[in-house]
């Protein structure tokens, strides 16, 4: 099951469990923390906090969601920024591990997280970001479980700002100049319908599908690409013979893809099936196909990366520079207010 980066107040989120950024005493505080009490009920959160009675820092306490939509808000100290060189990354990665352990342990099928330390506690935002993606991804490798990181203030979301200065010198210079359209869908999805989307992104028209109206004469060219492409192989033949020339297991390609299972499922029994442009994508790069390999891959599906479209030339960046992280890809992907890859 897959990462997802979204926009949004986390007391809004309609998953099992949400994170709460804690202090020691399990009190009420302000930031993260106040709202989630304010929206669970503070008299009711806080006789809960006060008979576990406290949570060292890296550690991680649940309690009842109460007035939330979350049926849990799991509870979690972050470390207090003193320069980096007391732990502080070891600790903030507990917050995340602990807390995902324990939400596996109560039977969570979707969790969300803040961006924890990085508010009050002085967590540098980027270093923040880079801890939590980090400990995210390692804990997927081994469990299925959605995970959102959510970010209240796009101001608050700093990514790596030598790769997005770099990021954003490639756009000046291969981004097309009739860009208006660019390719963008709502982020955030609840995990259960996860399959229902990608069902309706593919009853999408075939303009819509290109991320743009396509006149009648581009059109017709398109339309008959797609008819020539059904007499070779489907995108699934396709997809599932590069998964074993690049002697991968299909739970290797989801992970890497951010892919839910059941949809990957899907792919794999169907091989008529014809996925989104973004889950297109998130498989050449969980593939880590050079750009011809990419082209050839998505023009399977009846798509290409365009230079017109901002998501398009980001993810060629990453492709010519040979990262294939798709939460990094993803990271730079949401900065830039476009559709995430796979989630």
């Amino acid at each position: 099951m897959p990462l997802n980066i979204v926009q949004n107040n986390i007391v809004n989120m309609k998953v099992d469990a949400i994170v709460n950024a804690a202090n020691m005493a399990l009190q009420r505080g302000g930031g993260v923390c106040g709202a989630i009490f304010a929206a669970a009920g503070v008299e009711q959160l806080q006789a809960a906090c006060d008979r576990i009675g406290g949570c060292a820092v890296g550690e991680a306490v649940i309690t009842n969601g109460f007035n939330l939509p979350a049926k849990y808000i799991i509870h979690t100290v972050g470390p207090v920024w003193r320069g980096g060189g007391e732990g502080e990354a070891v600790l903030l990665r507990k917050c995340y591990i602990n807390s995902l352990t324990l939400a596996v342990q109560h039977d969570c099928e979707s969790v969300a997280f803040p961006l924890i330390s990085a508010g009050i506690f002085g967590y540098p935002k980027d270093q923040a970001l880079q801890v939590a993606v980090a400990a995210i991804r390692d804990f997927l490798a081994d469990h299925d479980i959605d995970i959102y990181l959510v970010i209240y203030d796009k101001e608050d979301f700093l990514p790596d700002t030598r790769l997005g200065a770099a990021v954003n010198s490639y756009l000046a210079e291969n981004l097309a100049p009739d860009h208006s359209r660019d390719y963008n869908i709502v982020r955030n999805v609840p995990a259960a319908e996860t399959e229902e989307a990608e069902e309706r992104y593919q009853a999408l028209t075939v303009g819509e599908v290109f991320g743009a109206p396509i006149p009648s004469q581009s059109k017709s060219q398109a339309e008959k690409r797609i008819g020539e492409l059904e007499l070779d192989e489907t995108f699934s033949e396709k997809l599932l013979r590069l998964i074993d020339a690049k002697g991968m297991t299909d739970v290797e390609t989801y992970k890497r893809a951010n892919i839910d299972r059941k949809l990957f499922s899907k792919i794999r029994s169907n091989k008529e099936y014809n996925p989104s442009k973004p889950t297109a994508i998130a498989f050449a790069i969980a593939l880590r196909l050079n750009l011809d390999e990419t082209l050839d891959l998505l023009g399977k599906a009846g798509y290409t990366l365009s230079p017109s479209l901002r998501s398009d030339v980001i993810i060629r960046f990453f492709i010519d520079k040979g990262i294939y992280d798709i939460h990094q890809i993803n990271l730079y992907l949401f900065e830039h207010d476009q559709a995430l890859l796979g989630a």
